[in-house]
């Protein structure tokens, strides 16, 4: 096994944005290709570190960017970009799609079996893209954030969807838990929702370690949380 990677640039709206692409050399047939959807922070080696883990599960993934190239390494504007996002869900979609679509283009790919995981920020948006009918079998939310975007309802989805999340979470509540379920269903979604008991957000995070904000890190959900995706996507991607 030989773990490759390589940047990939697309364009939004005369934005560049850079994604980071992870592969096994050792296969030789195309396979399925999964997302990787950053924080708050953009895109940095944490989600470039789950792109290679993807990797050697045997997927190519692609750490995406939805900021902007010139925005990769200036983590201390992350709230101002997610911000700015999250104010404009249809601007953050058309991203989002460009980037599963330049995903899909890749030779290492099969084309027909895409997915996507997302962490925080991240989460969200790998729910938009289910929530915007986007050609993705499955996505994995690890203590996302469930705001729904007020632009897709009526919409329908077949895709699968595991939300990872923290009970202890401040940013997603027991009742947003609770109305997610409730969308998911009227998308007509397979879905699971995974609930970690004391745990909070950022549980993956081996650097967060906040209690007063809500972000510290958990071992055991970080563990457990892996170890349900890989099977979920066994299971979607057969």
């Amino acid at each position: 096994m030989a773990i490759q990677t390589r940047v990939v640039e697309y364009s939004v709206d005369g934005t560049v944005f850079e994604g980071y692409l992870a592969w096994d050399d050792a296969v030789s047939e195309t396979r399925p290709g999964v997302l990787v959807s950053h924080t708050i922070r953009g895109r940095t080696p944490f989600e470039e570190a789950k792109a290679r883990d993807l990797a050697e599960l045997g997927y190519v993934a692609l750490a995406l960017d939805v900021y902007g190239k010139d925005q990769i390494g200036h983590e201390e504007r992350g709230r101002t970009n997610m911000d700015a996002l999250k104010a404009d869900r249809p601007g953050l979609q058309a991203r989002l799609k460009t980037a599963l679509d330049t995903l899909a283009l890749q030779p290492e790919v099969d084309s027909e079996c895409l997915g996507a995981i997302g962490f925080c920020f991240g989460g969200l948006c790998v729910l938009d893209l289910v929530r915007i009918e986007a050609p993705v079998r499955g996505v994995a939310s690890f203590h996302g954030l469930f705001d729904p975007p007020g632009n897709t309802d009526g919409n329908q989805s077949s895709a699968a969807v595991l939300a990872l999340h923290g009970w202890d979470d401040p940013l997603a509540k027991p009742a947003s838990v609770v109305a997610l379920g409730q969308e998911l269903t009227e998308l007509g979604c397979d879905w699971q929702i995974h609930a970690y008991g004391h745990t909070m957000h950022a549980f993956t995070n081996p650097a967060a370690d906040d209690a007063e904000r809500g972000t510290v890190y958990a071992e055991a959900a970080n563990r457990r949380s892996w170890y349900a995706m890989t099977s979920f996507f066994t299971e979607i991607f057969g």
